[in-house]
């Protein structure tokens, strides 16, 4: 069965700094595109970042663009989320996603992991 369990979630200050990280099973990860969603409350699950099978391709929102780094470890079956100049508008739950086929909606992703929280406080 997949599985993907993200981790690396906290607190902190605006201006710091905070890596997340999804590890997947139950999947030839090389084979999946990979995307990190969040969402904050009130509002509608929104793309962050995504990142191509073999990590050539990487896509942004412009909202962290500049700020935030998607990579992917193979090797790892992980996926990460670098994320500096945090801000409190980042203050959400931040979920990882996996799908065979590019996607940058949630809609478009077969596969979720629970979520982790990341507060940004000013």
């Amino acid at each position: 069965q997949v599985q993907l369990v993200e981790s690396g979630g906290g607190s902190v200050q605006a201006g710091g700094s905070l890596r997340l990280s999804c590890a997947a099973s139950g999947l030839t990860f090389s084979n999946y595109f990979m995307g990190w969603f969040r969402q904050a409350p009130g509002k509608e699950r929104e793309f962050v970042a995504a990142i191509s099978w073999g990590g050539g391709r990487i896509y942004y929102a412009d909202s962290v663009k500049g700020r935030f780094t998607i990579s992917r470890d193979n090797a790892k079956n992980t996926v990460y989320l670098q994320m500096n100049s945090l801000k409190p508008e980042d203050t959400a739950v931040y979920y990882c996603a996996a799908d065979r086929t590019y996607g940058l909606l949630p809609h478009e992703y077969n596969y979720w992991g629970q979520g982790t929280q990341v507060t940004v406080s000013s």
